[in-house]
């Protein structure tokens, strides 16, 4: 028996695959009643190739819309870099943008419809662990105790398994800026299906469709966010990601940011409830695994949300500890193995993010421009500069395109 703690992405993407490879397993989540908690997302086509591996195309594209192009705009709406993605970048499988919640929804319904409602145990949160070599144990916060073959722990940013393993390690790491996220009914923009980010390090406003086009209305569900850098001495809740805000705290900062082709204070302004977000991460640990129980997902690697890259890799985590399993049995070696492919590799991801991974363009441009407008971007950054760091970020995070279309799914054939 497999053990999983947390029953979010990662966890239910880790229940899903041990399922589709035979082996049992158990999901131990801490809410009673999971909720579609949450705004948008996007599901890069590593990962998504590993989801149609799932056979799970159908309900993404019952979810939410193929992304079609994602580009880089100064502070004035002017265009840096635009790119084409999924299908449409030549990829063979696309990049799809949901609501995070409804996602998680959705693998929570299939896996309890695929390997039984029991395979998912609610209101049972995970409070430390106990390993050996040839084994692992859950303590769970009602004194309750479940023994498996291997524990994997996909409990988050707050981990109490990364806790227990790393005890002097503190809360997560805050960098000064905050995000808030909202949804609103509002026509697309650029074309349909399209995703932008405009401003630059201290200001900058995105926003995608997670729905498409309402037949009667036209209007679809745009997720947006609107980021400022902030004192960092401010008293902040690191890592509660669904934290109720007032608008009034950061709207006015975006006024004026109406570029024609797309209106961000009237977005702002239609939307419901807003969620405050601190941008947070953790340091790169020397190891993931103790005896038995091994780390995935955000309580391995939690990193800005720089590059749309966040859920993927907790995607590809879990589809790596299948391969892994497959290989090595049912055993330390096979936790091992995964973390000696994925630890290096998520770090480089984590510190380039830092550094603001393929968003540090706007940056550049306002660097270079003393944050003047421009007539032809070539005059401030070459369009060859661009595509190099372009490109350099996809190769970095596993998704450069003639690579990934030279893949087959981790697993395959099973």
């Amino acid at each position: 028996m497999i053990l999983i703690a947390g029953g979010g992405i990662a966890g239910l993407v880790m229940g899903l695959t041990l399922h589709q490879l035979g082996l049992p397993f158990r999901v131990y989540e801490r809410v009673a009643e999971p909720r579609p908690l949450g705004v948008g997302i996007n599901l890069q086509p590593n990962s998504v190739r590993e989801l149609f591996d799932l056979g799970l195309e159908a309900e993404l594209d019952a979810l939410g819309v193929r992304t079609r192009q994602y580009g880089f705009y100064s502070k004035h709406g002017q265009e840096i870099w635009v790119e084409p993605r999924g299908l449409h970048a030549g990829y063979h499988w696309p990049q799809f943008s949901v609501h995070r919640g409804h996602f998680q929804m959705m693998l929570l319904r299939v896996l309890r419809a695929r390997a039984g409602a029991e395979s998912v145990v609610t209101g049972a949160g995970v409070v430390g662990f106990e390993s050996t070599d040839q084994g692992a144990t859950l303590i769970l916060s009602d004194g309750r105790r479940v023994t498996g073959d291997l524990a994997i722990a996909a409990d988050g940013i707050h981990s109490a398994i990364r806790r227990q393993m790393v005890p002097d390690e503190g809360e997560p790491i805050w960098n000064g800026a905050i995000m808030w996220r909202g949804t609103t009914r509002a026509a697309q923009f650029l074309g349909g299906n399209a995703m932008f980010l405009a401003g630059h390090d201290s200001k900058r406003f995105v926003a995608y469709p997670i729905s498409g086009p309402d037949p009667d209305t036209g209007l679809s569900e745009i997720n947006w966010i609107a980021e400022l850098r902030v004192d960092p001495a401010r008293a902040m809740s690191k890592g509660d990601w669904n934290r109720p805000a007032d608008k009034g705290d950061f709207a006015p900062a975006f006024e004026g940011w109406d570029f024609g082709w797309v209106d961000c204070p009237a977005l702002i302004a239609g939307s419901g409830l807003v969620y405050e977000y601190p941008m947070v991460d953790r340091e790169p640990l020397p190891s993931w695994t103790h005896g038995c129980v091994t780390l995935m997902g955000d309580a391995a690697h939690a990193t800005y949300p720089v590059g749309s890259n966040g859920a993927s890799l907790a995607i590809i985590d879990a589809r790596k500890i299948g391969a892994a399993l497959r290989a090595h049995g049912v055993g330390r070696a096979a936790l091992l193995a995964y973390e000696a492919e994925m630890r290096p590799r998520v770090e480089r991801i984590l510190r380039a993010n830092r550094g603001k991974g393929p968003d540090a363009v706007m940056q550049m441009v306002e660097d270079r421009t003393g944050g003047t407008r421009y007539d032809d971007i070539n005059t401030v950054i070459p369009r060859a500069e661009l595509a190099t760091h372009a490109e350099h970020y996809k190769q970095l995070s596993g998704f450069s395109v003639d690579v990934l279309n030279g893949q087959p799914p981790i697993l395959g054939a099973v």
